[in-house]
């Protein structure tokens, strides 16, 4: 029988000189959430998860963060080998490194995030613009719509045919990868209507091997707060940059969400669910060019966008679609070194809490540096999206995520900067106390704060946990400046750009090393933490 108990939390913060002060009594049910944070994580491109570091971090992440499906580019490029035109037109399609590769996932427990994209080069407009160094086809040709449609119904017949139609109708597949950003070297050289035809061919096809089987779109980034998505084509000149001062204060809309909801109903098509990216800036955060005017929104913009989505769906046709935020960081940018440090930590676990219920996922893009979009990093920290690095040092990214997953399944409180849970399955109680700073709250952290992101204020925790079984263990473990923060691991080792075999044992040691303690219920049941809570630090509190 499980046992019961009663839980006395008090919780005091320091917040512009008063006291703030929290009991609860929680013997109350507690009210059940999803962990929605790991539903699925982004990768590369496909043919990246051929290689064994990618493959040992992909294992290494489900097992630690939980994450259930992989999204990443590229499943049609050239370089997974599946499209073949003879001379005569005939078509050839060839699955074996497509077949490697989704192997390989589903015997880790993880399922394709299916993206639909890019063009074989055969199937491209000739002479294609390209993505990426490794030359992602992105230029619709018009007359190969039938030729699309065609790829897509044999992609997807194949997998059924070889997974089952049971496993299958588990997966998801979407259309294109942010095709609203147009242009050379863009994702989609092609009109807005250009992709809702692509999205339409995609969709018929996919339903015609299976009417289960789960299709949605469009996939656009980011949200805006212009005109500059509103006609065929981005428009630049239309583009608005606003000052950290007003930027929050403008309405943000997703792009082409509302035009995509009302195609799909004037064509018929389903939308099973909408997705979309939703990262805290404007334009790509990039010091390379100078479309950022280096305003970033406030941390409460994922929120905000998110209950935008809901709004527009419950007023559409599609009011059951499921939400999938496909990509989201810190920033959009590749080589910000941001992403390498501290601060994403209580980024990532502050936003999924406050977002609780909201979205059916938020996959953190991505969860290795094994991705080559501007090709491989200078050094072995360069700023890559990855929660993981090239060889395998776990960034604190990771560990945010690995102490979301160990929550349980009930919420019993939250209020920034404490969250408590209990297991229905066993009645265990895991808390998680984060260090926010105030000081960022107007706007997120970014590579312009990178040497400055300790210039930030404590929060004061006290926790108090009473009516437990006296001699409990809890475990307290502790994510901070000095603890499994590995990029200040390696720079005190001097910041070698090869580290030897022996440097890098010794870093993926101190990767892992988060300060570790533990507790004991006293005699009357009850349990007592108290601490200063550093910037940017995360503290896991979890009864064994």
């Amino acid at each position: 029988m499980k046992r019961q108990f009663v839980i006395l939390l008090t919780i005091f913060a320091f917040l512009g000189g008063n006291l703030m002060a929290q009991s609860i009594d929680v013997t109350s049910k507690g009210e059940p959430f999803t962990h929605y944070w790991s539903v699925g994580v982004g990768a590369g491109r496909a043919n990246e998860g051929l290689r064994a570091g990618w493959l040992e971090h992909l294992n290494l992440v489900k097992e630690q963060c939980g994450f259930q499906y992989v999204r990443m580019h590229g499943i049609f490029h050239d370089d997974m080998f599946i499209y073949f035109q003879k001379a005569n037109g005939e078509v050839v399609y060839n699955w074996q490194y497509v077949d490697e590769l989704y192997d390989r996932m589903l015997d880790m427990g993880v399922k394709p995030f299916v993206e639909l994209a890019f063009f074989p080069k055969d199937m491209a407009l000739k002479d294609s613009k390209t993505q990426f160094w490794w030359k992602a086809n992105v230029s619709v040709d018009r007359n190969n719509f039938g030729k699309w449609h065609d790829l897509v119904k044999a992609f997807t017949q194949h997998v059924v045919d070889r997974y089952g139609l049971e496993e299958v109708r588990t997966w998801y597949f979407e259309v294109w990868n942010e095709p609203n950003l147009t242009g050379n070297g863009a994702f989609f050289h092609g009109t807005r209507s250009d992709y809702f035809r692509l999205y339409k061919e995609a969709a018929l096809a996919v339903k015609s091997v299976d009417k289960q089987l789960k299709i949605g779109g469009p996939a656009t980034s980011n949200y805006v707060a212009d005109k500059r998505h509103e006609g065929e084509v981005m428009d630049h000149k239309k583009s608005v940059f606003y000052s950290q001062e007003v930027i929050n204060t403008k309405q943000w809309k997703g792009v082409w969400i509302e035009d995509f909801l009302r195609y799909c109903e004037k064509e018929g098509l389903p939308v099973d669910f909408v997705s979309t990216h939703p990262y805290p800036t404007d334009y790509a955060l990039d010091p390379e060019t100078n479309r950022s005017k280096d305003a970033i929104r406030y941390i409460h913009s994922l929120k905000d966008d998110i209950n935008w989505l809901r709004k527009q769906l419950a007023e559409s046709k599609y009011p059951n679609a499921e939400i999938h935020l496909t990509e989201w960081s810190t920033s959009p940018n590749s080589r910000d070194r941001m992403h390498d440090i501290l601060p994403p930590a209580a980024f990532i676990i502050k936003s999924n809490l406050d977002c609780l219920g909201l979205a059916n996922s938020l996959m953190y893009w991505t969860f290795t540096d094994v991705f080559e979009e501007k090709g491989g990093g200078e050094s072995i920290f360069h700023g890559g999206f990855g929660m993981i690095n090239f060889q395998g040092l776990v960034k604190p990214s990771f560990h945010a995520y690995r102490m979301l997953h160990q929550l349980g399944d009930e919420k019993l409180y939250y209020n920034d900067p404490l969250f408590v849970s209990r297991s229905s399955k066993n009645g265990k109680v895991t808390a998680i106390a984060f260090n926010y700073p105030e000081e960022y709250e107007e706007a997120v952290p970014s590579a312009r704060n990178f040497n400055n992101y300790m210039n930030a204020s404590s929060k004061k925790v006290d926790l108090v946990l009473k009516g437990l079984e006296p001699g409990t263990t809890f475990t307290i473990e502790t994510l901070d400046k000095e603890h499994g923060n590995i990029y200040d691991d390696y720079v005190a080792i001097g910041a070698p750009h090869s580290p030897t075999r022996e440097e890098t044992a010794y870093l993926k040691q101190k990767a892992w090393g988060t300060h570790k303690e533990m507790i004991r219920v006293a005699a009357d049941g009850t349990l007592t933490f108290s601490r200063d809570l550093s910037p940017w630090s995360c503290v896991l509190i979890k009864e064994l």
